[in-house]
């Protein structure tokens, strides 16, 4: 998708702080941390919100919490704890309409979220 800023670090025309990628999906931390670690992992394939994705896809989410496991694992905060957040349109907070994972840890996290 053109104007999609998430498109332009999958495409290397936008800089990211890279910490993981493969051929399916790419995982970057947040330019505004909300924790210690905050990674977003997201498919390198433009899907805009949970609603869209196929039903053949539904493997894509999966493979995406596998991945979030390994970072965890890697950034030392597996053992921990560690939270996933994706949101899906406007009232849940979503503001780039691209899939993604927000993969929060190194601080206690508080419930109810927000």
């Amino acid at each position: 998708m053109g104007d999609c800023i998430f498109c332009k670090i999958v495409e290397k025309k936008l800089p990211a702080k890279i910490v993981y990628e493969d051929d399916i999906v790419i995982a970057f931390d947040d330019i505004s941390p909300q924790a210690p670690v905050h990674t977003l992992i997201i498919p390198r394939k433009h899907i805009s919100t949970l609603m869209d994705i196929k039903d053949d896809e539904l493997n894509l989410l999966g493979y995406m919490i596998k991945i979030a496991r390994k970072i965890a694992k890697d950034r030392g905060i597996a053992d921990r704890g560690f939270r996933l957040v994706t949101n899906c349109n406007p009232e849940s907070g979503q503001s780039v309409y691209h899939i993604h994972l927000h993969m929060l840890g190194g601080r206690r996290m508080h419930w109810p979220p927000g």
